[in-house]
């Protein structure tokens, strides 16, 4: 059987000695996903990054991953593959899970592509054998031909790219754990690409998937849940979460945008007061007459 389920997980980061390193430390507490608290002596920082996530994924699901850039989805996608451990609560992995992202883990510049890919396979959680039975295929698809007996530092970014892009996509799991659609090189390439990471993915039995792409959501997800500051607080179709964030988007733009007014009208009444009482002149009053504008010399 194959089975993920969270129970009210958890996942706190422990910083130390940070609290009083930076004067931008109350701005940078609203400005980023997740929750963040001091202790009073300013000796740690808590980073909440996950709080309270309940889900259960069975055979056949295909979960969308959707929220802001901070969200807690690359923390979520982490703990699932067994990255990082809950603080709190509990998890359940029944089957072979494998992530499709940190792709370039284990990767030795001085090793040639061969050695590269025993080295990835071993990260991956593969078996000797099960590396040298995959390792023709890996090589036809990545197309780098004798270059596989170079060190990888005489590539170039495309070739390593493609090299680790075939030794990821070679192997078929379970669980399938993506975080963003992975596709690189020339056109032609990237066609190879997407048509195996397609494969892929219709191979795997449970599939969660990180992407800001609603396309790639639509197409190969069945369900999804929305984060916000490490919490879910959306769960159900993609069509109808996917609504309910660009929902929230707009609000957020719209709220961003009057602020945005708001402090650039502070700043003309501010600009237009010192002008005044440089020249002797008492400020502007409150209520400024409509016919006056912004760039009307003061007189």
């Amino acid at each position: 059987m194959v089975k993920i389920e969270l129970k009210n997980v958890g996942v706190d980061f422990i910083l130390y000695e940070t609290s009083a390193r930076s004067l931008k430390k109350t701005a940078f507490r609203t400005a980023v996903g997740g929750f963040i608290s001091n202790k009073d002596d300013g000796s740690k920082t808590m980073v909440r990054a996950l709080q309270d996530i309940s889900l259960t994924l069975n055979d056949g699901d295909r979960l969308a991953l959707m929220g802001p850039n901070g969200a807690g989805k690359t923390t979520l996608l982490r703990v699932l593959a067994g990255i990082y451990y809950p603080t709190s609560g509990s998890i359940t992995v029944q089957g072979q899970c494998v992530p499709l992202f940190d792709i370039s883990l284990g990767l030795d510049d001085e090793a040639t592509g061969y050695e590269n890919i025993m080295l990835r396979g071993l990260v991956m959680g593969l078996d000797r054998k099960e590396i040298e039975k995959r390792v023709e295929e890996i090589s036809e698809f990545s197309g780098l031909g004798e270059f596989l007996h170079l060190p990888v530092r005489t590539y170039s970014s495309g070739m390593t790219l493609r090299l680790l892009f075939s030794i990821a996509t070679s192997v078929n799991s379970d669980i399938l754990l993506m975080d963003e659609w992975i596709a690189m090189g020339d056109a032609d390439f990237i066609e190879r690409a997407n048509q195996r990471l397609h494969g892929v993915v219709s191979r795997s039995r449970i599939l969660a998937f990180a992407s800001h792409n609603p396309a790639y959501l639509k197409a190969v997800c069945n369900r999804a849940v929305l984060l916000e500051a490490g919490r879910i607080v959306a769960e159900g179709s993609v069509d109808d979460v996917l609504s309910h964030y660009q929902s929230d988007r707009q609000v957020d733009a719209a709220q961003a945008a009057v602020k945005e007014a708001a402090d650039q009208n502070e700043a003309t009444s501010e600009a237009g007061s010192v002008s005044a009482s440089q020249q002797g002149l008492p400020p502007p009053p409150e209520s400024a007459p409509s016919e006056i504008r912004r760039s009307d010399p003061v007189v």
